[in-house]
């Protein structure tokens, strides 16, 4: 890994951490809640800033951050701009806006992106755009650029079309009539189960083209976008929860050797992977989990209900209890992050 894939790593790092802190800093302050430090990173400080009541640093290890509000610690001197004496409802938002800004930075980078690099959009023409290798499609001889013209003597007029035909095939062989270069033929192919998708498949994908937005519709279609990677990762999350789906989890080492990776295909692969990781941090903070912003919302609602907060011994054992999974999930992720380098 070059000094480049670091600082890339880095950089979506420090974009992520700035955001979720930017999110309770704001709400904090307009609340009136007083913040004597606003902090990128853990650890001694490289860059310090005080302005007003505030202290703005930046610190050596990129791995977090965190804003200092009064009175967020119970042991604390609490005074009327104290985190424990606003409203419940002003505790709540200064806490969830971490986690709702981490769903606006993706809307942001996806808006650039659709409308500097353009959006992939799959035609829907019944023609092959490339081939999976090892796949039935390529094994049996067809070829990007081929139209597909009928499957089993039904014509297909749209890549819809093909897809439906074969996901409901049942591995019986298929007859694809197709159009090479003006000269027709029949390529026999016979369709294998996917099981991650759960359908047949033969390992052709349409053609994908690139197609640009002006501000207004990649701001829409950025939201869009948002909307249904997040969605599509929440029922992941709730099926891993479940145990219906393998648990697929990457610690801090694993993001970094993802965002070096991504870094190396250029600038616009590693925003969108930017994007992704924003969503799905977001998604995992609001888990009601202790410690986690989730687990924070969950406290102040059964203040609500109550009347009155948790006392202190209460609340130190559910941070206990948070503090104890979320080591163990570190732990857990981070043996895997080492076990997919094969160091040893």
């Amino acid at each position: 890994m070059g000094i480049e894939q670091i600082l890339s790593a880095i950089l979506v790092f420090g974009i992520l951490i700035l955001f979720h802190e930017l999110g309770h800093f704001i709400t904090a302050k307009w609340t009136g809640m007083g913040v004597s430090e606003f902090a990128i990173g853990f650890g001694p400080k490289l860059l310090w800033k005080r302005k007003g009541e505030t202290e703005y640093s930046i610190r050596l290890i990129p791995l977090g951050g965190y804003n200092k509000i009064d009175g967020m610690d119970p042991e604390e001197e609490q005074t009327e701009r104290s985190f424990s004496g606003k409203p419940v409802w002003a505790r709540a938002l200064v806490i969830a806006s971490g986690s709702f800004m981490n769903f606006v930075l993706p809307i942001i980078l996806f808006t650039i992106i659709f409308t500097f690099s353009g959006a992939e959009k799959a035609s829907d023409k019944p023609m092959i755009g490339a081939l999976v290798p090892n796949k039935p499609a390529a094994i049996s001889g067809l070829q990007a650029g081929d139209k597909i013209m009928s499957i089993n003597d039904i014509p297909t007029i749209t890549w819809n079309e093909v897809v439906q035909t074969i996901r409901t095939s049942n591995t019986k062989p298929l007859i694809l009539r197709i159009e090479r270069e003006g000269t027709q033929s029949e390529i026999s192919v016979v369709p294998e189960f996917d099981s991650k998708y759960e359908r047949q498949v033969i390992g052709i994908i349409p053609i994908i083209t690139k197609e640009k937005f002006g501000i207004a519709d990649s701001i829409n279609a950025a939201f869009q976008q948002t909307i249904g990677i997040a969605k599509i990762m929440l029922i992941g999350i709730v099926n891993m929860i479940f145990g219906n789906a393998e648990p697929d989890l990457a610690g801090p080492i694993g993001v970094i050797q993802m965002a070096a990776q991504q870094s190396k295909l250029g600038i616009y692969p590693l925003l969108q992977f930017t994007a992704f990781l924003s969503i799905n941090l977001g998604l995992i903070n609001l888990l009601p989990i202790p410690l986690l912003d989730g687990g924070h919302i969950i406290t102040l609602l059964v203040e609500a209900v109550r009347g009155k907060p948790l006392s202190k011994t209460q609340a130190r054992f559910t941070q206990m209890v948070g503090l104890a999974f979320l080591l163990m999930i570190l732990l857990l992720t981070t043996f895997k992050d080492i076990v997919r380098l094969n160091i040893f």
